[in-house]
């Protein structure tokens, strides 16, 4: 969340970072109202304290003198009364308080593009050249069904509609690709591997910005309130909530593969054939905590770190800078990386990689004591970025490498881990 003072002192920023997102000016201007007067109720409510002190000590001093207390105390019991009134509204103010500024979304870095869609993010480079073929690119869900890597009918029937079904060298792929980027990330790129858990509290999916604006879109259990992550970003960020890093430990780097669950409210229709959007993925994640006169310089290397997975995979691919009005809720600055798939004609999106500035640690209350001690604790940056996604590279590995009689060679640098050059038709 953003700092109440930075708002209250930079009210014109604000609302011009709502503009710019195409967000609603009327959370600043509630915020505002909200701040105002709980300000003045908590100044209110200090006064009566003070007064009802002064008015003890006038009880005592009549109690001394043996004098008649029955108008004191009575003004005491007025004070104490108003004290409790005043509790009980400063408690409901401050509950709308927060649920406003909860709700009130990061100031993009000046860097970003101001943009109304999608159609305005910024393509910054291009990697590697799209194949051409002497033959028609086979889309991944035909090359799939050729070589029986993937069974959605089974799916369908054990869960329902969105998820995947991998099958045996379906299945291998989707490992060699994990185990590909773990020990990419962790022996080259100098991540600690994090396994963390699926499910999370509500205070975490809070503390990374999911809730409450993103709650339609989540897995929810019914009997706890626990979700089902929608990426590693929730549970790996929130490893320090309410914790203190040291400055020199940092940058706190952090790599994790998880599952990642998403009901995709407000989709329906679009790209739902096959691996482009399903409702549970793999991914490989990247998290970082950082100072916040590094976090620039680290959001350039984490996308570079991103990108090293497509470039030893020999793939394609393109960065976008995205738009004001295009990023997430709680993003500073984001760069997207599409990876080209030629059977379906267009560019997927495979990672996102992004620099939150102290908006998610002053929600998760994250700080770090400077090298210097004599200054107080600061809040970190955080960072994350798919390092990258599977289901979408895969796609693009099987569409980019697929051969005229529908089988797949496998990228060089997966060979190793995949255990073959190639993925045969199969009757």
């Amino acid at each position: 969340m953003l700092d109440p003072k930075f708002i209250r002192e930079n009210e014109g920023t604000v609302r011009h970072a709502l503009i710019n997102r195409g967000d609603k000016i009327e959370l600043l201007d509630k915020f505002l109202g909200l701040d105002e007067a709980r300000r003045k109720l908590i100044q209110d409510v200090e006064d009566l304290k003070r007064k009802k002190n002064a008015s003890s000590e006038k009880i005592g001093e009549l109690i001394r003198k043996k004098a008649d207390v029955t108008s004191a105390k009575e003004e005491v019991k007025k004070i104490s009364e108003q004290i409790t009134e005043l509790d009980d509204f400063l408690k409901k103010t401050e509950k709308d308080y927060y649920d406003v500024l909860d709700r009130i979304p990061n100031v993009p870095h000046a860097s970003v593009p101001v943009g109304k869609s999608e159609e305005d993010n910024k393509v910054i480079n291009e990697v590697g050249k799209k194949p051409e073929f002497s033959f028609k690119p086979k889309e991944h869900l035909e090359l799939a069904c050729i070589n029986k890597l993937l069974d959605f009918e089974r799916a369908a029937k054990i869960t329902g509609a969105g998820f995947p079904l991998y099958v045996d060298r379906g299945a291998r792929l989707e490992r060699s690709l994990i185990n590909f980027m773990l020990d990419l990330h962790t022996k080259e790129h100098g991540y600690k591997e994090i396994f963390p858990p699926f499910l999370v509290n509500r205070k975490s999916m809070r503390g990374t910005g999911q809730l409450p604006k993103l709650e339609i879109d989540m897995y929810k259990l019914a009997e706890e309130d626990y979700f089902l992550i929608p990426t590693a970003e929730v549970p790996v960020t929130n490893l320090h909530a309410d914790e203190v890093l040291k400055e020199e430990d940092m940058p706190v780097k952090y790599t994790a593969y998880t599952a990642c669950f998403r009901r995709e409210a407000g989709s329906y229709g679009k790209d739902t054939k096959g691996l482009t959007r399903v409702h549970q993925f793999d991914k490989v994640e990247l998290v970082k905590f950082t100072t916040p006169e590094t976090s620039q310089d680290e959001l350039e290397a984490l996308r570079e770190d991103a990108e090293d997975v497509l470039k030893r995979l020999e793939l394609p691919y393109r960065v976008k800078v995205l738009c004001t009005a295009d990023m997430s809720f709680a993003a500073h600055k984001c760069y997207d990386i599409e990876l080209w798939a030629p059977g379906a004609g267009k560019w997927l999106e495979v990672s996102s990689c992004s620099m939150f500035s102290d908006f998610q640690a002053r929600r998760a209350n994250i700080k770090y004591q400077p090298k210097d001690k004599t200054k107080k604790t600061r809040y970190v940056h955080t960072l994350n970025g798919s390092g990258v996604a599977l289901a979408r590279l895969v796609i693009a590995i099987m569409e980019i490498y697929q051969q005229e009689d529908g089988s797949i060679n496998i990228p060089k640098a997966l060979q190793s881990y995949f255990g073959a050059a190639k993925i045969e038709p199969r009757k």
